[in-house]
């Protein structure tokens, strides 16, 4: 009986491992589609009933139909880039192995309307095991400390509004609007800048 436990428990935990480890690829399938403009690719990395969402509202879409046309007006106005992740936190949910959420931290160099831009980012990720037994994006809500011109570069952490989506500006996703960032102001004043 014991034996039975131990390789159901080691069985749980190996499937935890390679879901993790699956989760880990769909990010790094995804910031490859987005530069080589792969849209078949993109698309088989999305749930059919797949969000995506941005705090400043800049790029928002439900269901994969409209993820797909939000992508391809996006990939239409924009030339060569190359996306990079960093660190990607994974936690299957204890109660649904067929579930996960994540934050992936990212860089990404791009050329919206031929402008030379650099963007810091994260993404706020729902995952879903599928019947097919694929991981796939179910939500992704994607957040900017900045997004701007490269000529901007050297300033742009000094600026409130340092996204810019085509022409309009908007305030950076974080991290003043993180809780810990907003409770160390609270606790310890402004920040002194010089």
């Amino acid at each position: 009986m014991a034996n039975t436990l131990n390789l159901e428990a080691l069985a749980e935990r190996l499937d935890r491992l390679e879901s993790k480890e699956a989760i880990r690829d769909i990010v790094t399938a995804y910031a490859i589609a987005c530069d080589e403009h792969d849209m078949d690719r993109l698309m088989s990395l999305f749930c059919n009933d797949a969000c995506f969402d941005a705090p400043n509202g800049s790029m928002v879409a439900d269901g994969k139909e409209a993820i797909q046309t939000m992508f391809e007006q996006t990939f239409k106005i924009r030339g060569p880039a190359y996306h990079w992740t960093h660190d990607t936190t994974v936690v299957i949910d204890s109660e649904d192995p067929d579930k996960a959420q994540g934050l992936v931290l990212s860089h990404a160099e791009t050329t919206p309307n031929g402008v030379v831009s650099i963007a810091a980012m994260r993404y706020a990720d729902d995952y879903r095991r599928e019947p097919d037994g694929q991981w796939r994006f179910c939500k992704r809500v994607i957040s900017f400390l900045y997004y701007v011109p490269a000529t901007e570069y050297s300033q742009g952490l000094n600026q409130a509004n340092r996204v810019l989506m085509g022409d309009t500006r908007f305030e950076a996703d974080y991290p003043e609007a993180l809780p810990a960032w907003q409770s160390f102001i609270d606790n310890h004043g402004p920040l002194e800048l010089g």
